[in-house]
């Protein structure tokens, strides 16, 4: 007997920038740290959701909020 392989039915995450037309700023912390992951790394655009034009954006606002000491570079 052949086994059947599973089917999983992904849903395709939407950009949350693209769909609530926020706007990525260093300053909001609150906002920043949703997409960091418990060890401090920035989640990727694969698992998060976002378009690729927002997930560079992104990136580059944490870092800059990581150089003014605003967020950790490693959560210990």
């Amino acid at each position: 007997m052949a086994k059947k392989k599973k089917t999983q039915v992904k849903f395709k995450k939407r950009c949350i920038f693209c769909k609530e037309k926020l706007s990525i700023d260093y300053k909001n912390i609150e906002l920043l740290s949703k997409f960091l992951n418990v060890k401090g790394r920035i989640i990727s655009r694969r698992i998060n959701g976002n378009c690729a034009k927002h997930q560079r954006k992104l990136a580059c606002e944490i870092k800059r909020a990581r150089f003014l000491a605003l967020l950790p570079y490693v959560i210990q």
